[in-house]
Parts: structure tokens; C-alpha cells; sequence
């Protein structure tokens, strides 16, 4: 049993109805939003719950791996049915769009390896796609300069312009970046060259992408970049690169031109992933500037959005549409780290990977009571702690796979499933001159089926991360913390962390639906002069970030500002 989304954004009064129904479906569970997964024993948080949690504690872990899919069990509580499949009906759907009806002729080609240099799977699958959407739209629009917002290191400028022979300009904050896509750029140049000399080509030009260091603070920046980008001869053959710090300049509020401005000519700024608030200060320019004609842009890292009533900015990122505004949406920055899950990911994991998944939240959140009982100046500093996780996911990938190639050689497991604990090992005193390296920290990398089976001594791998965490914030355990009993204590509720966090995840979709409609919203609040499109253009168990959002205006008149 799932659920599938029953409204529309067609038009901008539709879009603010879902708004709206997503706002208010939220609003009870706005604790729930708000709650860190940390401070999980401390705050007891699964008893707000504890019909749900008694049920889903229980549960198989490839259930519980399904809620944020929308899957329910016909067996569970009839109130936690229809919460996940109420919460699942108002996702925006992330199934990859037939890109041939959206963008009629759109061909997407595979790149050759000369331009997948360095990328991943991920990579290559999201420029190949959304290099073509872009090309398809330059087309259609007569475009002939792309801006590649937040460009990184060049892939997606690279493609449009060397495959698709588009004039680029690549805008990035880190100016490391600007240099590594002109080298490559360089590299990729020669070798196109070579190419058009054997081919006897010798009309054609070869242009590589220019690129532009500046931090985009606002739109004001983005359309002096704009103007400045907006020239007939602005493409030569040699690569420009142009290295500009914007702090001063940014307060003057617009960048100087060296150029003349060619208003005839089209521009699209294009964003693959470009983070937080820049996703939307390219929507805020697309409306302010009259020679931007199409965007077309993949948001990410909604954690660093600002945010109206707790950033200070006078241009927040969230809100952004009028619509929005007036029904007083609302998130918080917990509310937007959760935008950040995937139910694609959680569906693809295995038992294996789900349950280390638990058991790496179990021990923060045990970790934390260490800190409230011990270290109450650290936690004022929020300390960073967590992003140990994703390195021991990593570790765990990497075992795994040598585990099962190896799996018919050996039985041997790590941790014994029985081993006792001696007096000397409970003690403080034991842990005081014991420090991790890469090897130490991969012992916590489990076994194929040991979470599952119960064969693993978890208070082994709790204390492993503890020191391990420890020697990350610069902290000598004390002599009086007994990590054994801290963990024995919450070790009966551990079984609650899973369904909890599985039952938060599954909000994630939706309140990225909630930013991304917001979004849309404001695009289609500029009248009728502008076509919007939200579409997801990649693969979102490639992607997970799959959304797109597209705007063109009209070819016959101007955007009135």
C-alpha cells in the first residue's frame, strides 16, 4: 500500500493550494520538524509517539527502510497509515520525466571519456541530461551566451561548450575552482584540436569556457556579471579568465563592465545543484534582468538557505514567492537539513546498510548524554561531530565488498558475539591513552549481517566512536565516565531510533516539495509574459536532487519589472 500525489502546479493559484495543504498537514508535527535525532535519549523524543514506535520497533528493517516511499503495512496503527500516506500524496513526484515530450528533438547523447574525465556516475548522468535540456532551451530561445551559475570545476560549462559548441561563461565562488576548469578546459581543448585537424575541420573554432571568480551575494552582482558577459566579440578564440573579489565592488552594488553589451543576444543561466541561497538569487535575477530569457535550475543544500525571520538578510531565500510569504511559511534550519533525504536512497539501501545506518545514529545520540552529563560547555558550540558517520558508511561499503568476495574463504567475524567486559575495559581510566587512526576507525566498519543477527558487541563499536569523537573535538575522556553504563542505560531504546528516524525521513520529501513549489510560485507570479516548468530531469536513484526548474519568457514582449 503507497500513495500517489493528487495535486497540480500548473498554474500559480494551484501551486498556492498545494502550498497551502502541504503548510497545514506540518503545522502539528512542526516538533517533529524541529527535533534533533542527537538528542534522542536525552529528550526521550520517541515517546511523543510511542503507539507508533512500539509498533515499528518490531518491524523488519526493509519495512521500515519503505516509509519514506509511502509504504505502510495493512497490520499498523491506522493513524500511523495515514500519516505516512497522507505525507507521501503531497510529494511532488520524483520519477524521471520523459524528457522527449517536455523538450521536443531533445536528444541526450553520451558524452565521450575526453569529457567524463574525473566525473562519477552521478556526474555524468546529471551533465549529460541537463547539458542537453540546456542546449534545447538555447534553441528554442536563440540564445547564444549560457551562464553556468556555481560551476565547480567546469563540467557542465565544458560540455555546453565544447559538445554542444555553445559560448560559455563559468561563475564560481572559489577561485581554486575557476583554475582547475581552465586547465582542464585546456586539456579537453587540445584535445578537440587534434580531432579538427585529422578531420580537416580548419573553419571551426574551438572556445573554451570563461570563467569568472565572484561571490554572487545578491542579484544586483549576478546582473552586473550579466551585462558584463553580454558583448559581441566577448568570446575570442584564447579562454579568458577573469579573477574578480566582489567585497568591495558588491557594496557598490554593481560589478564594472569592461565590455559593451550586446542587448540583442539572449542569455540563459543555467545551476546544477548550485547551493542555498544561489539557486534563488538566479530566480530573483531572472525577473530583474531583461536580457536573462531562460533559467533552468537544480537546487541543493536547502540547510544553507536564509530564512525569513531568522536570517538577517534582507533578501531571504525562503520564502521567496509573495504567496508564500502571505500564508507565513515557515521551516527552520532542522526542517531544512531533513529536505535533504532522499526516499530513493532510503528505498535502495540494504538491511545491512539501514541497520549500521541506526546503529551510527544510536551511538550520537548516546554520545550526547556524554557531552549533557560531562561537557556542557561543548554543546553550546554545537560541535560537528556527526559527518564521522559518512566516513564510517564509507568504511562499511568498502568492507563489504571485500567481505563477500571473500566470504567462502574465512568466517571469521570481528567482535565476538559474547565477549565479556572486564573491569579494567569499564573503567575511564583504559580509554585515556587510546587514540584512532584510519585503521582503528575501520574495525567499526561491520561485518555482511552482523547488525541483523546480533552477532556484533555494540558497546565495542559505541566506544570506539566515542573515542573517536572525542579525539574530533580535542576532548580527554574523564576518569569518572563509565561509557558502559551510559550506553546499558539506553541501550533498551535503541530499538526506537530506526521507526523514529525512518518517520522523520519520510518528511524530507515533502518539505523539499514545500521549497521547490515556493520557488515555482515566484516564477509564476511574474505574469503570463513567463512559461514555468518544474520537471525532474534526472534519475533520482542516481540524483536524488532530481528537480528542475525551467522559465522562459515570452519572445514577443519584455518581462514587465
Amino acid at each position: 500500500m503507497s500513495a500517489r500525489c493528487k495535486y497540480s502546479c500548473q498554474t500559480a493559484a494551484q501551486t498556492l493550494e498545494w502550498i497551502i495543504a502541504i503548510k497545514d498537514f506540518l503545522t502539528p508535527y512542526t516538533f517533529f520538524l524541529n527535533a534533533h535525532v542527537v538528542n534522542f535519549f536525552k529528550d526521550r523524543l520517541w515517546e511523543s509517539f510511542l503507539e507508533w514506535m512500539d509498533c515499528l520497533r518490531m518491524e523488519p528493517t526493509e519495512n521500515l527502510l519503505q516509509i519514506p516511499s509511502g509504504v505502510v503495512q495493512e497490520h499498523w496503527p491506522s493513524s500511523l497509515k495515514e500519516f505516512i500516506v497522507t505525507s507521501r500524496s503531497l510529494v511532488f513526484p520524483r520519477e524521471q520525466a520523459e524528457l522527449q515530450m517536455a523538450f521536443p528533438g531533445l536528444l541526450v547523447t553520451p558524452l565521450n571519456n575526453v569529457l567524463t574525465q574525473g566525473m562519477n556516475v552521478k556526474k555524468k548522468h546529471e551533465v549529460e541530461v541537463l547539458a542537453a535540456v540546456v542546449n534545447s532551451i538555447a534553441k528554442t530561445m536563440g540564445a547564444h551566451k549560457i551562464v553556468d551559475i556555481g560551476a565547480g570545476q567546469g563540467y557542465l560549462a565544458q560540455v555546453l561548450s565544447f559538445h554542444y559548441q555553445l559560448p560559455v561563461v563559468a561563475i564560481d565562488a572559489c577561485s581554486h575552482h575557476g583554475s582547475v576548469t581552465n586547465a582542464r578546459a585546456q586539456r579537453i581543448k587540445k584535445y578537440y584540436a587534434s580531432v579538427m585537424r585529422k578531420s580537416q575541420s580548419g573553419d571551426s573554432i574551438l572556445n573554451a569556457p570563461r570563467t569568472i571568480t565572484c561571490n554572487l551575494s545578491s542579484e544586483d552582482t549576478l546582473r552586473s556579471l550579466s551585462d558584463s558577459v553580454l558583448c559581441k566579440d566577448h568570446f575570442e578564440k584564447s579562454n579568458l579568465s577573469l579573477d574578480e573579489p566582489s567585497h568591495e565592488r558588491r557594496e557598490e552594488g554593481r560589478l564594472p563592465s569592461p565590455y559593451n553589451a550586446d542587448k540583442e543576444s539572449p542569455l540563459v543561466l543555467a545551476g546544477l545543484h548550485a547551493c542555498g541561497d544561489l539557486s534563488v538569487t538566479m530566480l530573483r535575477t531572472f525577473r530583474e534582468c531583461e536580457e536573462v530569457k531562460a533559467i533552468v535550475s537544480v537546487g541543493c543544500c536547502y540547510n544553507l538557505l536564509s530564512e525569513e525571520g531568522i536570517s538577517a538578510n534582507s533578501q531571504c531565500g525562503f520564502p521567496i514567492s509573495n504567496g508564500g510569504r502571505a500564508v507565513g511559511l515557515s521551516l527552520g534550519k532542522s526542517a531544512r537539513d531533513l529536505a535533504c533525504q532522499s526516499a530513493e536512497r532510503w528505498r535502495c539501501l540494504g538491511t545491512d546498510a539501514g541497520l549500521h545506518n541506526f546503529d551510527l545514529h544510536a551511538f550520537r545520540a548516546v554520545f550526547q548524554m556524554v557531552l549533557d552529563r560531562f561537557y556542557t560547555n561543548i554543546l553550546t558550540r554545537s560541535p560537528p561531530i556527526g559527518r564521522q558517520g559518512k566516513a564510517l558508511r564509507r568504511q562499511q561499503h568498502r568492507k563489504l565488498s571485500m567481505s563477500s568476495l571473500h566470504q567462502e574463504e574465512t568466517t571469521h567475524t570481528p567482535f565476538s558475539p559474547t565477549r565479556k567486559h572486564s573491569k579494567k575495559e569499564k573503567s575511564g581510566s583504559s580509554m585515556m591513552s587510546t587514540e584512532f587512526g584510519t585503521d582503528e576507525m575501520s574495525d567499526l566498519a561491520l561485518e555482511k549481517g552482523a547488525t541483523c543477527k546480533g552477532s556484533v558487541d555494540k558497546y565495542s563499536l559505541f566506544k570506539k566512536f566515542s573515542l573517536s569523537a572525542f579525539s574530533r573535538l580535542g576532548l580527554k575522556p574523564l576518569q569518572d565516565i563509565d561509557l558502559l553504563v551510559l550506553w546499558e542505560e539506553q541501550e533498551p531504546f535503541a530499538s526506537y531510533i530506526g521507526p523514529y528516524w525512518s518517520l522523520r525521513a519520510a518528511l524530507g520529501p515533502l518539505v523539499e516539495t514545500l521549497l521547490l513549489l515556493d520557488r515555482l510560485l515566484f516564477l509564476q507570479e511574474q505574469g503570463s509574459s513567463v512559461e514555468t516548468d518544474m520537471l525532474p530531469i534526472f534519475n533520482p536513484a542516481l540524483s536524488p536532487r532530481n528537480v528542475a526548474l525551467i522559465a522562459k519568457k515570452s519572445l514577443r514582449q519584455s518581462l514587465v519589472i
